[in-house]
């Protein structure tokens, strides 16, 4: 029998949701957790049965205590056995910018602290990879 922390990783990739959110005094963004420390955005795993919407929506409510809106498709990347990452993991990260009207964040135990930043802060940041790229693409388009 497997402990838990023995236990093998999925033999699929998991799908992953996260957004970079703007609000009143800027962009949101966390050190988590997960990234070893680094920093990045709200998100998690997508639940059997649910939208990808759906999931960025839920998992900003539970991590931030935040509701988004004008949620739209920012990019897809992939996150194949990342050193980033607390634990071995194949992730399919889709990535969205979205709105906010609150900046009161009551954080889940997954974020450490949070920032509202410009996306030109933001970069001074020990961002996660992926986040960074998501920031970058924000900038390019005028996010």
């Amino acid at each position: 029998m497997n402990s838990p922390s023995s236990a093998a990783p999925p033999s699929r990739p998991l799908v992953c949701v996260g957004a970079l959110v703007r609000g009143p005094a800027g962009y949101l963004i966390v050190q988590t957790t997960k990234w070893r420390g680094s920093w990045g955005v709200p998100g998690g795993k997508v639940e059997y049965g649910e939208t990808l919407s759906a999931a960025i929506e839920r998992e900003f409510v539970e991590e931030t205590g935040l509701k988004i809106t004008g949620i739209r498709s920012a990019q897809t990347q992939e996150a194949v056995r990342s050193a980033e990452f607390h634990k071995d993991s194949h992730m399919l990260l889709f990535d969205f910018f979205a709105h906010t009207e609150g900046e009161s964040v009551a954080p889940n135990e997954e974020i450490v602290q949070w920032a509202w930043v410009s996306l030109e802060e933001a970069l001074s940041y020990p961002l996660n990879s992926f986040t960074r790229t998501l920031v970058e693409l924000a900038i390019k388009e005028g996010a």
